[in-house]
């Protein structure tokens, strides 16, 4: 059963959306938590997001650009703003479709069944999921999900890059220079304690699922992934 996560602050809409939707056979959450929104949608682990624009403490276009740096989901705008710039601007943060409210709770149901179908569905397959395994290790890059065996922990965009690249290159050592260029094209504006950052939380990452590899650090060269002994 597809997992929905309604982010709505009205709360007679938000049940009302819930109370359609779980008809159709999908499992349906209302987000009560607006201060960190991330923290509930890492323990939901949705399928697909409807989104109000106007949120307590940030907005929905501040929380979808959070989302997309974690996840590759179906993302609905629902909302009031009917504005041509408002849906361009929520297009331009990472949303798959944008419903104007009042709306029709059988167009918010065939526009999830059609975002779940292109995410998930037959037509996914034009575009399948690049995954990585080494051992019990999985990337799922586009999903932005590390999984070893039973445990599983969603990683950022740039952390995806920076482990695919460690993967796919195993064991061999992969310089400084060859990382920052991979990640930022042109290292000469990126800080080198930028890739210490992302170095450091990639370690804490590996760890989270088990420590059966690392990052070791190479002296005046670069990293490399290893197996713990």
């Amino acid at each position: 059963m597809y997992k929905i996560m309604i982010i709505e602050d009205d709360i007679s809409i938000a049940e009302n959306l819930k109370s359609y939707i779980e008809k159709y056979n999908y499992e349906v959450f209302i987000v009560k938590e607006f201060k960190n929104i991330i923290d509930e949608f890492n323990r939901y682990k949705p399928d697909l997001i409807l989104l109000d624009v106007n949120l307590p403490v940030y907005d929905g276009f501040f929380w979808c650009r959070e989302i997309r740096n974690v996840s590759n989901l179906p993302i609905i705008f629902i909302s009031a703003r009917a504005g041509d710039l408002e849906q361009i601007y929520a297009m331009d943060n990472g949303a798959d479709d944008y419903i104007v409210k009042p709306f029709s709770l059988d167009i918010v149901i065939a526009k999830i069944n059609a975002n779940i179908r292109r995410a998930y569905g037959s037509y996914s397959n034009l575009n399948k999921e690049r995954i990585l395994k080494l051992k019990d290790l999985t990337l799922y890059c586009e999903s932005f999900l590390l999984r070893n065996r039973d445990r599983e922990v969603r990683l950022t965009k740039k952390e995806v890059e920076l482990l695919s690249l460690f993967i796919e290159n195993y064991p061999r050592v992969i310089s400084r220079e060859d990382l920052l260029r991979t990640l930022w094209d042109d290292e000469i504006f990126v800080e080198e304690n930028t890739l210490n950052v992302n170095i450091t939380r990639i370690r804490k990452r590996l760890a989270e699922v088990d420590l059966e590899f690392l990052i070791e650090s190479v002296r005046g060269v670069g990293y490399r992934l290893v197996e713990v002994e």
